[in-house]
């Protein structure tokens, strides 16, 4: 299970990636909403995803509450995702 929220904590900080430097800029400047709405809407889903594993992975590696908040602030920074695949779940 850990492998795979690895892969949902990746793509999520992909999305939100591309979410705010690509979708937007283009949405803004260039007045065209469709980048907003496509990857808006996986990157939605892949954050409900996210926010799920998670919660079994809190379960499974015996996380403090405090870890599982640290995580979960993390799906909404930038490069967050990263720093927490690197800091708790590589080597697992």
């Amino acid at each position: 299970m850990i492998k795979i929220f690895r892969g949902i904590s990746l793509l999520e900080g992909l999305s939100l990636l591309a979410l705010l430097f690509i979708a937007m800029p283009i949405k803004y400047i260039w007045e065209n909403p469709y980048y907003v709405k496509t990857i808006g809407m996986a990157h939605g889903l892949l954050f409900i995803a996210y926010v799920l594993f998670a919660i079994m992975t809190k379960f499974e590696l015996n996380w403090k509450s405090k870890t599982l908040l640290i995580v979960f602030a993390a799906s909404v920074i930038p490069f967050g995702t990263f720093y927490i695949d690197k800091k708790y779940l590589s080597g697992k």
